[in-house]
């Protein structure tokens, strides 16, 4: 494998954010003294420096196809990192107490792609054993999911009770009649003068006499708007002389 020397410096030393950071005591590869090193975890690589304010790496382990295990030695909490293969090298390292120790396996164990790899395989089985969940509890639903209806509002509950009206309404006299639609409701009478037929139903009173209109009156009318005021008090003196011989017929005769 080959790697960028000022690449790895400066992906070291840059602001990007660490999975660990602290000093180890790494035993060296020929001599088995330990020095204090301090480490630092991105990603997959380990790099480490003499001091803490060291601007470059004194190297670096790539975590690939290597194991993270206990091991006995001569310094305490120590762990090694140890690759397959008979030339691969194995790195002996030893934490300052039993927290630390615990801190950096975990966190150099999980660093690897292949464990990456392990984790997004589980993830995404769980992602479809949920789905399938999902789905079987929709199917036995009676409406399938995402289908959504909205509330009617008020305006439309109140079209829906009302009752369809006719294409053409009766007429009575020359007018319209509401009240006379077939399905409409109507107010009841308070008067106590309503009269019933026979079936029980209440029926309306009794219309008025048509008034033919005369010749001359038609003539009239036809002359334009301004006629409307004389035709308004003809029959208006007319409806007062009626309503004046109903009420005399109401009180009957006098003594």
């Amino acid at each position: 494998m080959k790697l960028n020397e000022r690449s790895l410096a400066f992906y070291a030393t840059c602001d990007s954010p660490a999975d660990n950071a602290g000093f180890l005591y790494k035993r060296g590869e020929r001599h088995t003294a330990y020095h204090r090193r301090w480490f630092v975890l991105k990603g997959n690589m380990l790099f480490y420096f003499e001091e803490r304010d060291s601007r470059e790496p004194v190297g670096v382990i790539v975590l690939e196809g290597c194991n993270v295990e206990l091991c006995d030695a001569a310094e305490n909490y120590a762990f090694a990192i140890r690759f397959g293969g008979t030339k691969s090298r194995t790195y002996v390292l030893a934490a300052e107490n039993q927290a630390a120790m615990e801190s950096w396996v975990k966190s150099l164990s999980r660093a690897s792609f292949d464990y990456m790899r392990l984790v997004v395989r589980e993830l995404e089985k769980q992602l479809q054993e949920m789905s399938q969940g999902l789905a079987g509890a929709c199917a036995g639903s009676r409406e399938p999911p995402g289908l959504w209806k909205p509330k009617p509002s008020g305006l439309e509950e109140s079209r829906e009770r009302l009752p369809a009206l006719p294409a053409i309404l009766p007429k009575e006299n020359g007018c319209a009649v509401w009240n006379n639609v077939l399905g409409a409701d109507r107010l009841p009478d308070t008067s106590g003068c309503a009269r019933h037929d026979e079936e029980g139903s209440p029926r309306p009173p009794p219309l008025p006499p048509r008034r033919r209109v005369s010749s001359g009156e038609a003539a009239a009318v036809a002359h334009g708007p301004s006629t409307f005021c004389r035709l308004h008090e003809q029959y208006s003196r007319e409806v007062a002389q009626l309503r004046q011989d109903w009420q005399q017929r109401q009180r009957g005769p006098r003594p």
